[in-house]
């Protein structure tokens, strides 16, 4: 059990930043409002969640202007696809 336990990443338990990255990982990007909008948190509450993703470099973004309008595209980092498809095998191995 201690083993399948080490493979289980801290920075996913959280069910907002597994939202952002379970988003992430299967998109090429997403802008702020459209992750807003999926996962049904505020706004500041989305912005601290994904802070903490970049801290860990999971999550990198790009800010452009659409229209005038600052629009800022979030996607994950290869080493953010990797520690959470192993997180996911983690958990997929303790559901056996």
């Amino acid at each position: 059990m201690k083993e399948l336990l080490k493979d289980l990443n801290k920075a996913f338990e959280n069910k907002i930043r597994l939202g952002i990255m379970s988003a992430l990982v299967v998109n090429d990007y997403l802008d702020f409002n459209s992750l807003k909008d999926l996962l049904g948190v505020t706004d500041g509450n989305l912005a601290s969640h994904l802070k903490s993703l970049e801290k860990s470099k999971y999550v990198s973004f790009k800010k452009e202007f659409l229209d005038r309008k600052p629009n800022t595209k979030y996607s994950a980092t290869n080493e953010g696809v990797k520690a959470f498809e192993k997180h996911i095998r983690a958990i997929e191995q303790l559901l056996k």
